[in-house]
């Protein structure tokens, strides 16, 4: 399945800071059903063009149980058209290897990231459920040129007449991120199929990917339904949320959970998820395949890493024996098949103590966990990752205490949730994150998580340490 992203904006080479991905060199990508190669057919300064290749293997497919396309249909497990054609499995590339651009983020070019491009995309071969007349009414409402060739079910038998395939042209002048989002959602809508099991957390992906365009889309009740595949109950959950224009936080938070304050506070912003990618993108981008979730929870995290297969060892850590216990339930650890729960495993004990099962890690992950430790004991903490775990990468996250004044009904100088002990201004974090990359080390970057204000910057800043 191949996707291509052209730009004659000048210069066009800028694509590759948008994309996090560099024209210059070929790169490929592990992701769950097979392979993602991205390489540039054209470079100029002129034009621009970024090709995403899937490499699906139908083997694997046939060999995950937990994939539910071909599930008690044997036949379509061995001759469908799931390596050929665009469906679920770009949007799941487009999340793990387009990450940062997918959620309209760039660290070269942040201003270039939210300004209007002329784009094209193409989809070599995209199934059409509902024909030409429904991928108009899909793209075109959203600003696109639709230019579509439909493909003849045989060319050698004309008599058999044409196939529900199409090679798709979208022109527009948009943000990025934008048309990547309009083509996460729509083409498993146009495709009418996933090829995994959908669940609640699918609501929160289609409104985050659709907000502001998804509720006054003309066609919005068929693309969440298909998207939802036709799951009555996540359907109207989703329609109901779309029409009281809130992003409810995930249903599995629970009135007594911990951090129900602060969940609350900031689900109008959908951080939760926008941290967990933020995170995965990041992981995936410097290689990691071993990783501890060091304040792990209540298994959130823990849960997205379980669903990419390039995690082979997953650890999760907590001081609090609740917390990993409701992370157990959440896993569904006792019901893991064997190869699954061989991944991972669950760890009571303290951040502030040397831990030798904390070693020999490729990366750890730290989110929103510091600003729970009293500010003396920071030095300890700091000595267990960075001095004696020392894992290749570090991806750490905390709130942006100057965003603070963007929450209604938090009071001035007020803290996100009862249990913080401080919370960062930006320069306060890049001072402590600069000070600790050089004293153990380790270069680091910093990444905003959320939507930038342009006074008080992002909701939730996150830094990522590389030895």
């Amino acid at each position: 399945m191949l996707l291509t992203l052209s730009t004659t904006h000048s210069p066009a080479t800028d694509l590759g800071y948008l994309l996090h991905k560099s024209p210059h060199k070929p790169q490929s990508f592990d992701v769950s059903f097979g392979l993602a190669h991205v390489f540039y057919p054209e470079a100029t300064e002129q034009r621009c063009t970024a090709a995403l290749l899937l490499e699906v293997d139908p083997v694997a497919l046939v060999r995950d149980r937990q994939k539910s396309s071909g599930e008690g249909r044997s036949l379509e497990q061995y001759v469908n058209d799931r390596p050929y054609v665009a469906s679920s499995f770009l949007s799941v590339a487009l999340s793990r290897v387009f990450g940062a651009a997918l959620s309209g983020r760039s660290r070269e070019r942040p201003e270039l990231a939210a300004r209007p491009l002329p784009l094209t995309a193409r989809l070599s071969v995209l199934p059409c459920r509902g024909g030409e007349v429904f991928l108009r009414r899909l793209f075109e409402p959203l600003g696109y040129t639709v230019t579509a060739t439909r493909h003849a079910l045989d060319a050698t038998v004309p008599e058999w007449g044409d196939s529900r395939y199409f090679t798709v042209t979208l022109d527009a002048t948009l943000p990025l991120g934008e048309l990547l989002s309009h083509l996460y959602v729509l083409v498993p809508v146009l495709d009418d199929d996933k090829h995994y099991w959908v669940t609640e957390d699918e609501i929160d992906k289609l409104l985050r990917h659709g907000e502001g365009w998804l509720a006054s889309h003309p066609e919005r009740e068929v693309i969440t339904r298909r998207y939802l595949r036709h799951q009555r109950s996540l359907a109207r959950e989703a329609m109901a949320r779309l029409s009281e224009g809130d992003e409810a936080p995930e249903p599995e938070d629970a009135p007594s959970a911990p951090d129900d304050g602060e969940v609350m506070l900031e689900r109008k912003v959908s951080l939760d998820e926008q941290r967990r990618e933020a995170v995965l993108s990041a992981l995936v981008e410097h290689g990691a395949t071993s990783v501890v979730d060091v304040g792990c929870g209540e298994g959130k995290l823990l849960r997205a890493l379980l669903q990419e297969r390039r995690f082979t060892r997953i650890t999760g850590m907590d001081v609090s024996v609740r917390a990993l216990e409701i992370a157990s339930e959440r896993l569904k650890l006792e019901r893991l098949p064997d190869l699954q729960r061989q991944r991972i495993q669950l760890l009571h004990g303290s951040l502030l103590y040397r831990d030798a099962r904390l070693t020999g890690y490729d990366a750890a992950t730290v989110v929103e966990v510091v600003e729970h430790l009293d500010p003396p004991r920071l030095a300890a903490f700091e000595r267990v990752l960075f001095e004696w775990a020392r894992p290749g990468v570090v991806v750490l996250t905390t709130p942006n205490a100057e965003y603070n004044v963007r929450f209604e009904g938090l009071a001035s100088g007020g803290f996100r949730h009862k249990d913080h002990r401080f919370e960062w201004t930006r320069a306060q974090f890049e001072s402590w994150a600069r000070g600790r990359a050089e004293r153990f080390g380790y270069g680091v970057r910093f990444v905003p998580v959320g939507a930038v204000d342009a006074e008080v910057g992002s909701p939730t800043q996150m830094a990522v340490f590389s030895r």
